[in-house]
Order: C-alpha cells, then sequence, then structure tokens
C-alpha cells in the first residue's frame, strides 16, 4: 500500500467512525433514567430495581462491543451514576473519561458529578462541589464535605460547575413548583405563583428559574399535556427573554402541536440568541 493510499484508507476510517450513529436503545434507556427522576412523585424501590435492570444491560452492551460514540458513553455513564456503590460510581468516571476523549461536545459537568459521587461513595470528601445530601427526611440539603483546595473555580467553571460562592444550597431548599401544582391541580393557580415569585427575586421560597420552569413544561409534555406545556414553556421565554434555551424548548412544543410555522420561528429566535445551538440549526436548516 502506497503513502497515499493508506492516508486515503486512514482518513476513509476516521470518517467512518465519525458518521456512526449512536445507539439507540442506550439513548432509549438514557431517556427512562432521566424521566424517572422527573416525575413528581417518585417509587424509589421500583426505580432503583429498574436502574439495576439498566446497570446489567449497558454491562452486556460493553462487553459485546457496542459503545462507539461518545454519546454512547456518556448514556452509559448517566446510567451507572444512578448505581448505589463504587463500581457503578468508578464506571460512571471511566466511561466519562471515554465519551469526553471521543466527543469534546458532551456535557462535562457528568465527569465532576461522577468524580465526586465515586469519593462519596468511598467515605471521602468530594474536590468538585457537585454533591448534596440530606441528613434526614425533613432536613434541608447541604453540600457533602468538600476539600476545597484540589480543584479552583476556574476548572469548575470548564466543568460547568457553579463556583463554591455560588448559593446552590438555597436554590435547592427551594419549594418544588411541579409539588404545587401536584397539590393544587391548577395550571392557573401555578401560573399566578410562578409570576408572584419571579418578582420576589432573592426573597422567593419557590424556585421559578429559568431551568426549573422549563423542566416542568417538560413534565406537562411527559403528562401528554401539551397545551399546558405550550403556556408554561411561553411564560418562560417572557421571564428570561435572553434564554435560548427556553426558546428551544418553546419551539419544540410548538412542532409537537404541529404549529410548524410558529415552531420554526421560534427556533430562530433560540438561533439568534445562541448561533451554536445545533438542534435549532438542524431544524431551521432542515425547514427551508
Amino acid at each position: 500500500m502506497s503513502t497515499n493510499q493508506y492516508l486515503f484508507f486512514l482518513l476513509f476510517s476516521v470518517a467512518s467512525f465519525a458518521q456512526k450513529p449512536d445507539n439507540a436503545e442506550l439513548k432509549k434507556m438514557y431517556d427512562e433514567d432521566q424521566k424517572a427522576r422527573m416525575a413528581s412523585t417518585i417509587d424509589w424501590v421500583q426505580l432503583s430495581k429498574n436502574d439495576s435492570i439498566r446497570q446489567k444491560r449497558v454491562y452486556e452492551l460493553i462487553h459485546s462491543g457496542q459503545l462507539i460514540t461518545g454519546k454512547d458513553y456518556y448514556h452509559s455513564a448517566m446510567i451507572f451514576q444512578h448505581g448505589t456503590d463504587t463500581t457503578a460510581s468508578a464506571m460512571a468516571v471511566k466511561l466519562m473519561k471515554r465519551a469526553i476523549d471521543l466527543d469534546s461536545t458532551v456535557n462535562k459537568w457528568l465527569l465532576a458529578a461522577a468524580i465526586d459521587r465515586d469519593l462519596m461513595r468511598r467515605d471521602k470528601p468530594q474536590i468538585y462541589g457537585t454533591q448534596y445530601i440530606k441528613m434526614g427526611q425533613d432536613a434541608k440539603w447541604e453540600r457533602y464535605k468538600i476539600d476545597s483546595t484540589q480543584v479552583t473555580d476556574i476548572e469548575r467553571e470548564y466543568y460547568d460547575v457553579e463556583t463554591l460562592a455560588e448559593e446552590k444550597e438555597r436554590t435547592m431548599n427551594l419549594r418544588s413548583i411541579s409539588e404545587f401544582y401536584s397539590e393544587s391541580q391548577s395550571l392557573e393557580k401555578t401560573l399566578a405563583l410562578i409570576k408572584a415569585e419571579k418578582v420576589k427575586g432573592d426573597t422567593a421560597i419557590y424556585n421559578v428559574s429559568e431551568g426549573e420552569i422549563n423542566s416542568f413544561g417538560y413534565e406537562l409534555l411527559s403528562a401528554k399535556k401539551a397545551n399546558d406545556a405550550l403556556i408554561i414553556f411561553t411564560l418562560n421565554t417572557e421571564l428570561y427573554p435572553n434564554g435560548f434555551n427556553t426558546f428551544d424548548s418553546l419551539g419544540e412544543c410548538l412542532l409537537i402541536l404541529n404549529k410548524k410555522e410558529e415552531g420554526i420561528k421560534t427556533y430562530k429566535k433560540s438561533l439568534e440568541l445562541n448561533p451554536k445551538n445545533k438542534k435549532a440549526m438542524k431544524i431551521v436548516n432542515d425547514s427551508k
């Protein structure tokens, strides 16, 4: 084989590897893992059983060589992140390192969280500060013990982890919009609550952050309440007009409701706010 032939073969092999699709079964298990944790009420015993089944299946996929892309490794790492022992936590770290090696665009936060959880499982101080615990059912969330000398805030920001000065504990101890909705069974009352709490700012007792409202919208979508979700996603764009993800989620909901023209327009707005939003870029380009 000549040098030119070898180079062509090498480039072709790399290109073929890069074009490999993500493993659909892994993506499905990942989605199930995430959806189960977004429910307003969780049967933790059943969830633990399902987590074990998913982890067993991922082991099988690993042993049969079916993890190919960075996303495959990322999805697998998240499933092991929800394990209960050091074997699972060590697997999560190993898989996330491989995920980032293959695809630098995957959510790097999970590697920091996996490292911290593995340390916690081994009764050692975490280093990034991603892990929080409750000392009792009615207790407040507090950050698990941390060795703050091991990682700088610059490194934390690289992994999308909040700095140690940021008040995440306060946010975690705020009440949930979803819980209020479950108790009131009223979208109208929930809308009024969100608006009132947003005005309160730092004195709010409910979490009305952009991300929390967005998550509530997806809960409604999962419950087959797309029209109610549309109202929530729309409100989120009004409360956080500079958040590209709020428009991304609104666009998705509009398309689900077959409001294609409005949906594409909304995705274009998301793309204006974040030109690197690949999902919005693809949807807008495909609509032309």
